[in-house]
């Protein structure tokens, strides 16, 4: 072989072993930019997921000073006040809506809800408790089965009604359970009963009120309640849909005596009444009572200004005790109640 023919297979393998290399490198590159590349989405990740515990626990102590700020203003109001007088008194602090404050960076929402405007699963009896699902629209035979299955649900029997439910019925659910029999200890114990269905405790139409698809909707887990003081229902404080339920009236009358009543503090229950079509001695007055609140449901929310997630609490509190109140029940499913 001469020079020239030795030079170009040389050069050949030279070239061959370049373009070895060079894949080599390209190679490497790939992989080094794969791990790098993987390393800052890891980072950024864990970046905005301490950003939001961050936010989230911010956004806690936020609606925690909402509590605080809705029992401040119970205690206060209940103070400038008199209790038990039928003179005036400011009811809009108790109609649910909510009022927002702008703290420490961010902003809690807050609202207080009277308890006793609202019909006491556990004390309500039979009768009334027939007139509300019929006041509602519930076909009777659902309405018959919900009315003996939470009274069965309630006594301490074992003795079904003609309609209600014990254990020989919850036995043969899916995971099986017993009948408490015994008060309910929450509303949401509602939905262990026999009858009750998610549409009926979280929202559905009304009754012969509007178009259908049009009607308003009520929802069961805001009308009843377990945390009120009183057998009846305090006319002073219940919302709309609650006198709509108890009473049977138009749920538009209803809000039209509502929004009368917070339209000022000096209305008395003489003044309200002809809203309701009633007078000072109808019998439909023995379902309420027109009083101050002393048990009342206190929600917050809180959030920082620029997040977009927020956090709830709520809390269920009594007039009493060395503080002025007394905590009766505290949802909070992510914290604990911080001690004081």
């Amino acid at each position: 072989m001469n020079l020239t023919a030795r030079l170009k297979n040389l050069t050949a393998k030279a070239d061959n072993q370049r373009g070895v290399a060079l894949i080599l490198v390209l190679w490497v590159f790939i992989f080094l930019f794969v791990v790098a590349f993987d390393f800052s989405a890891s980072v950024r990740e864990e970046a905005s997921a301490a950003q939001r515990f961050s936010d989230e626990t911010q956004g806690y102590y936020l609606a925690l000073a909402g509590f605080e700020r809705g029992v401040y203003d119970f205690l206060h109001q209940q103070t400038s006040v008199a209790p038990q007088t039928s003179g005036p008194q400011k009811s809009d602090l108790f109609d649910g809506s909510w009022r927002e404050v702008n703290f420490g960076g961010g902003v809690f929402r807050v609202r207080l809800i009277d308890e006793g405007g609202k019909i006491n699963l556990n004390r309500v009896n039979e009768d009334t408790l027939r007139r509300v699902f019929t006041n509602l629209g519930i076909d009777d035979t659902r309405r018959d089965i919900l009315v003996d299955s939470i009274m069965d649900w309630r006594d301490p029997d074992d003795l079904h009604r003609t309609n209600g439910a014990e254990n020989d019925y919850y036995a043969t659910q899916s995971p099986a359970y017993t009948a408490k029999n015994g008060p309910l200890d929450s509303v949401e114990d509602l939905l262990w009963i026999r009858g009750m269905t998610p549409e009926l405790y979280f929202g559905f139409e009304a009754a012969n009120e509007s178009a259908p698809g049009n009607a308003p909707r009520i929802a069961l887990k805001d009308i009843f309640t377990v945390d009120s003081p009183i057998d009846r229902v305090n006319l002073r404080t219940a919302s709309a849909e609650v006198i709509y339920a108890v009473m049977g009236i138009a749920l538009g009358k209803s809000r039209d005596f509502v929004a009368e009543r917070k339209k000022s503090s000096e209305k008395t229950l003489s003044d309200l009444l002809p809203l309701l079509g009633l007078g000072a001695g109808d019998p439909a007055l023995q379902l309420f009572v027109f009083t101050n609140p002393s048990v009342v449901a206190v929600e917050a929310e809180g959030k920082l200004a620029d997040s977009r997630t927020p956090r709830r609490v709520k809390g269920v509190v009594r007039l009493g005790g060395a503080q002025g109140y007394e905590l009766l029940r505290w949802l909070d499913r992510d914290f604990p109640l911080p001690q004081s």
